[in-house]
């Protein structure tokens, strides 16, 4: 408001320095007319703008020209900035009405082009100035809008990152624990069984199940990334993948359930990401066998590896289907079907005609599915 004040006055200070004593009342209240709602503009641009126009035609009926008539054309640059296209068209078409008695009453000698074409000019120009200035503020609001509004979705997906980065590791963390948490109790039962008919045998399997423990520990620690800078090199080997099946196949089978592993195809080419999956989906396979089937049953993985798919399937030739998948609460069969469908896979999970139960599934490695994993 304080600069909204400072063309008032200067007008205001213009009419008392230039009119006569006599003329000084009506020439006075005009000025203050025309200039004191300029003061108001930026509040109430069209109020103004009204305010303005109706003192301007008040002065024309009274035949009084005043240097105060500028205060229409920045009511008019207001009106334009702060209205629409409609008003902006209103307010000018007033506005160049204004012009046309002015010219009409107060120019003389028949020189009515002239100024009626300068005074037309500086309109619209005014116009123009305060239709750019709206404009530019709308541009600049739907910078900041966008601006916001992207920094809202950084939000949310950094939160959906770190919500898919949770149930990545507390699925990571299902398999390692449940699988070899299986095997020790498994080769723990044997040795107890075992101690006093083969102490060779007992020996053995506690071995394994130290083994089993600290690669338990490995696993977590790299699935959780808190491995210490001091911890060996041998610790820090690379996620399990298929080459590392084999392995997994003799541990089970020393675990109690004798394991056969038919690969087909070279590997070499598949990512890292995909081999870990084949890798738990076979775990997960395996340890649900190992815990809900009795002894005696016998495993069979098969692994068909192409240019861009690879199909696991796992048997095994229990005499009853292992109930995981009709427990509500578990995570065995739904975090393997989780894990197929990033690959644009689908997870078949049942018992087989012939007795037994099998886990099946095809990962498109050139899926969608596969970029996001």
């Amino acid at each position: 408001m304080v600069w909204d004040s400072l063309l008032p006055a200067l007008l205001l200070l213009n009419v008392v320095t230039t009119h006569a004593p006599q003329e000084l009342p009506v020439a006075g209240s005009l000025t203050a007319a025309l200039a004191l709602p300029l003061v108001w503009r930026r509040r109430a641009p069209l109020t103004v703008f009204g305010a303005v126009t109706a003192a301007a035609f008040v002065q024309w009926l009274m035949d009084v020209p005043l240097p105060a008539d500028i205060a229409l054309l920045v009511a008019l640059y207001t009106a334009a900035a702060n209205s629409g296209r409609r008003g902006t068209l209103v307010a000018g078409a007033v506005v160049e009405a204004g012009v046309l008695l002015a010219c009409l009453r107060w120019t003389t000698g028949g020189a009515f082009l002239t100024p009626f074409i300068a005074v037309t000019a500086m309109a619209v120009a005014a116009a123009v100035l305060g239709v750019n200035v709206r404009t530019t503020r709308a541009y600049l609001a739907a910078l900041e809008e966008r601006a916001a509004r992207l920094e809202h979705e950084q939000e949310q997906q950094a939160r959906l990152a770190v919500a898919e980065e949770r149930t990545r590791i507390t699925r990571e963390m299902h398999d390692i624990v449940t699988h070899n948490l299986s095997v020790m109790v498994a080769l723990t039962d044997a040795a107890v069984y075992a101690q006093h008919r083969s102490p060779d045998r007992t020996t053995a399997a506690m071995l394994q199940v130290s083994e089993t423990g600290r690669q338990a520990l490995t696993d977590m620690r790299r699935s959780l990334g808190i491995l210490r800078t001091d911890e060996p090199d041998a610790e820090r080997h690379p996620l399990p993948g298929i080459a590392q099946l084999e392995a997994l196949a003799d541990q089970m089978s020393a675990a109690g359930l004798p394991t056969r592993l038919d690969v087909h195809g070279g590997h070499t080419h598949i990512p890292a990401t995909a081999q870990l999956t084949v890798y738990r989906l076979v775990q997960e396979a395996l340890t649900n066998a190992l815990k809900h089937t009795p002894t005696g049953t016998h495993a069979k993985v098969r692994i068909r590896c192409s240019t861009g798919t690879v199909t696991v399937d796992v048997t095994d030739n229990g005499p009853c289907p292992p109930p995981p998948a009709a427990t509500p609460s578990g995570h065995g069969i739904p975090g393997m079907r989780e894990r197929s469908a990033a690959y644009g896979g689908t997870l078949q999970a049942g018992p087989l005609p012939g007795g037994g139960w099998g886990v099946r599934t095809r990962l498109l490695l050139g899926s969608s599915g596969a970029a996001s994993a």
